[in-house]
């Protein structure tokens, strides 16, 4: 598979949204050498309420984007996509296909003493079950308990990720995990990353957080080292976003999730 794509072509990453940016600013801070195009498909945001059938066909249109830019690899930076479409691309597609939910599932299992987890996510996330069959797979003797969190990203879109609301909506998807033991805490959604300091205001260090972003970054470079597809050339690395739809918020948007300004966001056309 490696000899059909070079080491120096950009890593293609897709998301419903903009959320997935946060993917994006984990495989910087970890690959700082490597270029990558983004795709948000912000004119047929969100995906968890729409049918699996559709998100498979909207799912196979943005990998086809990304592909035909000629990226070495996609990463799937979309939950709900993930756990709806992830099979079907890596059957389609030729480059390899990365999806944040093997990530976390590894990253949860990594240590030994996780009994009890808890999951939260989109509605399309959780009920796809996901996340919960590949856990219970891998562990059969895990206690897991999944809640769709659908106020949550609402919040972090605002930019509302201190606020008094935010700690009462929290408190109350938390607290019945939190009365069945939970350990870890799996954040199934690309946008609760920027939630990770107020989680562990609130938690504090009797539940691990697992989140998407970071997991996904470790488990993509693990991937270019064994198909050696890692980029060698010294010069500067390029960062590319494309949206579906332009607006002056999802601009807005994209910087507080990437964290840095970034240029010119493109216009995509699928």
């Amino acid at each position: 598979m490696s000899s059909q794509v070079s080491q120096q072509a950009a890593l293609g990453v897709f998301d419903s949204g903009v959320g997935g940016l946060t993917v994006v600013r984990a495989l910087r801070e970890l690959m700082p050498n490597e270029s990558i195009i983004y795709l948000g498909d912000t004119a047929r945001v969100p995906y968890g309420s729409k049918s699996p059938d559709t998100i498979r066909r909207f799912s196979v249109e943005d990998t086809q984007f990304l592909v035909s830019h000629g990226v070495k690899a996609v990463i799937v930076a979309c939950n709900t996509a993930t756990a709806h479409a992830l099979p079907l691309l890596q059957a389609t597609f030729r480059v390899p296909i990365i999806g944040v939910l093997e990530a976390g599932v590894e990253a949860t299992l990594a240590d030994p003493q996780c009994e009890r987890v808890g999951i939260i996510g989109t509605s399309g996330t959780i009920r796809s079950s996901a996340y919960q069959y590949a856990l219970a797979m891998r562990k059969p003797s895990l206690q897991i308990h999944a809640t769709a969190t659908p106020l949550l990203v609402p919040f972090v879109e605002e930019g509302w990720t201190e606020h008094s609301a935010l700690k009462l909506v929290l408190k109350e998807y938390l607290n019945p995990l939190l009365a069945k033991g939970m350990d870890t805490l799996v954040l199934g959604c690309t946008h609760y990353p920027l939630l990770m300091p107020i989680l562990q205001k609130m938690l504090g260090k009797k539940v691990r957080l697992v989140d998407s972003a970071s997991t996904c970054a470790a488990h993509t470079k693990r991937v270019l080292e064994d198909q050696n597809l890692l980029r060698t050339t010294r010069s500067k690395p390029t960062l590319d976003i494309f949206l579906t739809d332009l607006s002056e918020q999802a601009e807005a948007m994209a910087k507080r999730f990437l964290g840095t300004d970034f240029g010119k966001v493109k216009k995509a056309t699928l």
